[in-house]
């Protein structure tokens, strides 16, 4: 308990602050992706509350900011358009059904997180190379920028000849968008000048406030949160407390054909949802110099999806723009993502005239600074200095993060680094022939594994060999089935020929797996060996052992 009061809040003051300041900022990206997945803004503002909530209080990472996000509300807006058709194809026809089917999704995507988490899924975020994490960073800065860019203009809703419901953007020209630029440009200027003057006033709260104060007493005719979400076709921001949807339990049938429908579309947004959280995680861990659970964080995320999905919300998962907010605010602690849900229920509930009346120029601007914050500009000086796979790597998931999604571009750049860390280290396999006591021996260097087993097999010559010969394993790590399947194999070469082969220096998991696949192997493998190196190989308390030994005192 006294280490989770510890991790809660260390600094009230800079977690109530930045955790005020993310939840404005939360604002129109939640409601942009409303939009995105055809539904109502409230639902989405609903959803991040109740995974924002959660999550901070029981995720792996204080001071991770998670909401209803936009990588995860793309999945659902095909699953919920068929849905809608689903509907009115039933006996008794229901409207708003793909809504139903939305909940349902959500909730089978945090039971499949949630098991993520207790099989430990988690830790396997460690294993993405630092060249994926910086494109991944890169790329999703890039996203973000173009998203605000987007937000320089007018949605009108329009209605087709057929009834088809859908959205004509129109760019700012003239008056309006130069007006728009120097509100954006004052923003980002008191954020990056305040700081200087003083430290006791969170610069980008302080920023929105002084440009949203402008704007009201100045009456000027500016783009507003109150405008961009009727835009849309919101009503407005007033809403209500969550509480459980009971049309969700009588109108959505509860059978195999639902979960065929649903689970495809919930695997994929949990995917997605886990990967965003969890390389937001890494990315904290590295800017706090501090390290989160993975699985832990599985697991809250999941139970927010559930409660979410049973409260009538969205899916959601990790924010990056939001969190590195919260971050560059100084907010360390879980209170800050307790506080920015908390602030983001009251002014759905009390403070909604007000916090329409904040102009959008303030709030991209706060996301531009971030932008600016985010991007690894470090990753441009060292392009030329690092490997050119690990160069081409990091490009490549920055590029398909903004022509794809984040998942995509994740398993695309582990993908290409395992296969170039895999040619790399094939091409590392290495043998000398050579004589020893009077007996012809292989001496092999490198890991023997799937991609060093060919090269591993040009370098005998079972023809020419002596009938006796042996190969030595000491600089050698056999790592997979491939590796035991070429010593089988270059085994019976020489049995085939009549020639017999002994083999020295193998591992002991090695030497159990070769005798259980052929008994004969017991034969060929030579135990009784004296040389201390193998035996502190074989023995890492020996070995640890050594080291101590000849360690100063």
């Amino acid at each position: 308990m006294s280490e989770f009061l510890k991790s809660f809040t260390k600094n009230p003051k800079n977690d109530i602050l930045a955790g005020m300041t993310v939840s404005l900022a939360m604002i129109p990206e939640v409601v942009a992706f409303a939009f995105v997945a055809q539904i109502d803004p409230l639902v989405a503002l609903s959803g991040a509350f109740i995974i924002g909530l959660i999550t901070a209080v029981f995720g792996g990472r204080p001071g991770l900011i998670s909401g209803a996000a936009g990588a995860v509300a793309v999945i659902f807006v095909h699953m919920i358009q068929e849905g809608h058709a689903k509907g009115m194809l039933m006996d008794t026809p229901i409207e708003n059904m793909g809504y139903y089917y939305l909940l349902g999704a959500v909730i089978l995507m945090g039971i499949i997180q949630i098991l993520a988490g207790v099989f430990k899924l988690g830790r396997f975020v460690r294993l993405i190379p630092h060249p994926v994490m910086l494109g991944f960073v890169n790329g999703l800065a890039i996203v973000i920028f173009w998203a605000q860019v987007k937000m320089f203009s007018h949605k009108t809703l329009e209605v087709s000849a057929e009834g088809v419901k859908h959205y004509v953007t129109s760019f700012m020209t003239g008056t309006e968008l130069y007006m728009m630029i120097g509100l954006v440009a004052l923003t980002m200027a008191i954020i990056f000048v305040l700081p200087k003057i003083t430290k006791t006033l969170p610069p980008a709260l302080t920023a929105i406030l002084i440009v949203t104060l402008l704007v009201v007493f100045s009456d000027l005719e500016v783009s507003t949160v109150g405008s961009y979400i009727r835009e849309g076709g919101g009503e407005g921001l007033k809403g209500k407390f969550p509480t459980p949807n009971q049309e969700f339990w009588q109108n959505l049938p509860f059978n195999l054909d639902t979960l065929s429908f649903l689970l495809p579309y919930a695997f994929l947004a949990a995917s997605v949802g886990l990967i965003e959280s969890l390389m937001t995680m890494n990315l904290v861990d590295e800017l706090t110099d501090t390290r989160g659970n993975g699985n832990r964080e599985c697991i809250a995320q999941g139970m927010g999806n559930i409660a979410s999905g049973l409260l009538g919300g969205t899916g959601g998962c990790g924010m990056i723009g939001q969190t590195v907010i919260n971050i560059n605010a100084k907010g360390r602690g879980r209170l800050s993502g307790v506080m920015m849900a908390l602030t983001l229920l009251s002014f759905i509930l009390f403070a909604d005239k007000y916090i329409e009346q904040v102009p959008i120029a303030a709030l991209i601007g706060v996301m531009f600074v971030m932008v600016f914050e985010t991007f690894a500009w470090s990753s441009i000086r060292i392009l030329r200095k690092i490997p050119a796979a690990d160069a081409f790597v990091l490009v490549a998931v920055s590029v398909i993060t903004v022509i794809f999604d984040l998942a995509i571009a994740v398993f695309a750049g582990v993908i290409i680094s395992a296969l170039v860390f895999a040619w790399e280290n094939a091409v590392r396999i290495r043998a000398r022939k050579r004589v020893k006591d009077g007996v012809p021996t292989y001496e092999i260097w490198g890991p023997l594994f799937f991609g060093s087993v060919n090269v591993f097999n040009e370098k005998f010559d079972p023809k020419n060999d002596p009938k006796y010969i042996e190969i030595d394993f000491i600089e050698s790590r056999v790592t997979d089935h491939s590796g035991l399947e070429a010593i089988r194999n270059i085994v019976n070469k020489y049995n085939d020929l009549g020639k017999e082969v002994k083999l020295r220096h193998l591992s002991k998991d090695c030497k159990v797996l070769l005798t259980k696949a052929n008994p004969k192997f017991e034969e060929i493998i030579i135990d009784n060996i004296d040389d201390p190196r193998y035996h502190l190989v074989e023995n890492p308390e020996a070995f640890k052992k050594g080291l101590n030994e000849v360690s100063p005192k």
